[in-house]
């Protein structure tokens, strides 16, 4: 299972008290002194009107989908459901079933009725044989875009010279983009993004709050809720903490669950990284 994109950046809240992020307050950004923006007209009668139509981005997990009639598929699905049963629940999901084979025959339908028994919620699809897209369409879900990941080793080495002679020299500007630091403690509920870059928090981190970033994520504190680094993909991304306690910590949609990070590990000083595509911790050395 993996992640997409969440929404970027993160709104303090004024129920959240002095010195602290929260989901949904109006108060502004720290050094605001909590003065809100005065609206336009034209923002107060946008808020009258019945509904409005905004573009946002969420975070969902991707359920791969190799063999659907596989007799073992849905047991393994509780087990890793099972894991981490509050992280899970009622999560949208996207069924991806790019690597199905051309002939794949199931009963799509039923197939989705029995994700949602697992309390996961199935919301769209990605790729797959013609007749299972449309049985996913018939079945409510949306057609999604596949994003794929480029190989590392297409990076490094780059164009074939071959084609150099012939191909137009184009020049790219590297944007570089500043970490996203935040001073606050991170109050349960808030979520907070940092896109193309890292994420550096001085505080501490409460359950229930997420923390998402292109690049890495440091946190100068405790380092509970969720902790997803490399979210566009990057395996070199790593998570750097003074105290892990999170539900989830995850590198480029690999991730773990708490009660698979051990005593070993627990409420001290960790870093997490990929090799070799498995998620792995080391001591953060301190000193």
């Amino acid at each position: 299972m993996g992640r997409s994109h969440p929404r970027a950046g993160a709104v303090p809240d004024s129920r959240a008290g002095e010195g602290g992020f929260g989901p949904n307050g109006p108060d502004g950004w720290p050094g605001t002194n909590g003065k809100a923006t005065v609206s336009s007209a034209s923002q107060v009668a946008e808020r009258d009107t019945p509904f409005q139509l905004r573009g946002n981005s969420f975070t969902m997990m991707v359920l791969k989908v190799n063999a659907p009639n596989s007799p073992e598929f849905f047991p393994q699905l509780n087990i890793k459901v099972r894991q981490a049963p509050n992280f899970f629940r009622n999560a949208p999901v996207v069924l991806d079933f790019d690597e199905l084979p051309e002939a794949t025959v199931f009963d799509l339908a039923s197939f989705v009725a029995q994700v949602r028994a697992h309390h996961l919620l199935p919301v769209g699809f990605q790729g797959g044989p013609r007749p299972v897209q449309e049985a996913a369409l018939a079945a409510g879900l949306t057609p999604m875009p596949s994003g794929r990941v480029a190989k590392l080793e297409d990076v490094v080495k780059g164009p074939d010279p071959r084609a150099a002679a012939t191909a137009p020299q184009v020049m790219v500007e590297v944007v570089h983009r500043p970490a996203l630091v935040i001073t606050e403690p991170v109050r349960s509920g808030t979520q907070l993004y940092a896109e193309k870059t890292d994420l550096v928090i001085t505080a501490s981190v409460s359950p229930g709050a997420e923390l998402l970033a292109d690049g890495n994520i440091h946190v100068y504190g405790a380092l509970r809720g969720r902790a997803l680094a490399g979210v566009s993909g990057d395996p070199a991304a790593r998570i750097f903490c003074h105290s892990l306690e999170a539900e989830v910590v995850s590198i480029a949609g690999v991730y773990r669950v708490s009660e698979d990070i051990g005593s070993d590990f627990f409420k001290k000083p960790v870093q997490v990284f990929l090799r070799d595509g498995v998620l792995r911790m080391e001591p953060l050395k301190t000193a």
